[in-house]
């Protein structure tokens, strides 16, 4: 096998890149053996005996399949949590996921008249004031209300 370090190393320098990108044709070695100068290096870009592969990047194989993973519970264990509870999941994000689904349960009952406009805004400024725990909650002293008027 001929050594071809120098001609690597050139096209290295004119195609700007590193030289573990350069791909050489093995059937035309001694073409490139003979080319000695940039200009001959240049000529053999052109032609595509020397070719410049493209930049290998890191794969996201094991994290994709890490992600599907986690997806449905796994990989999820106390090992692998680093900070509290509060860290990994904040009490405000807590609240903005329960006052979100607590308002949508309040505009759909108030669409579908199961409860009325006054009733409605009472709840709502409850709700905003932290008394519901759940939509559940929310919907059990809706009922009781209802029961109250009727």
């Amino acid at each position: 096998m001929t050594n071809l370090s120098n001609q690597r190393r050139m096209v290295a320098a004119v195609a700007g890149c590193g030289e573990y990108r350069i791909w050489l044709d093995p059937q035309k070695l001694t073409e490139i053996e003979a080319a000695i100068s940039r200009d001959d290096i240049r000529t053999l870009l052109t032609n595509g005996t020397i070719k410049i592969l493209q930049k290998r990047g890191c794969s996201r194989g094991r994290s994709n399949s890490r992600k599907v993973k986690r997806a449905y519970g796994h990989c999820k264990g106390p090992g692998k949590r680093k900070g509290a509870i509060g860290a990994r999941f904040p009490r405000k994000r807590q609240w903005i996921q329960r006052i979100r689904a607590l308002r949508r349960s309040l505009h759909q009952m108030r669409e579908e008249g199961a409860i009325d406009r006054h009733t409605y805004r009472l709840l709502y400024r409850k709700a905003a004031g932290g008394e519901f725990r759940s939509v559940v909650h929310l919907k059990a002293h809706a009922q009781l209300m209802h029961k109250k008027v009727l």
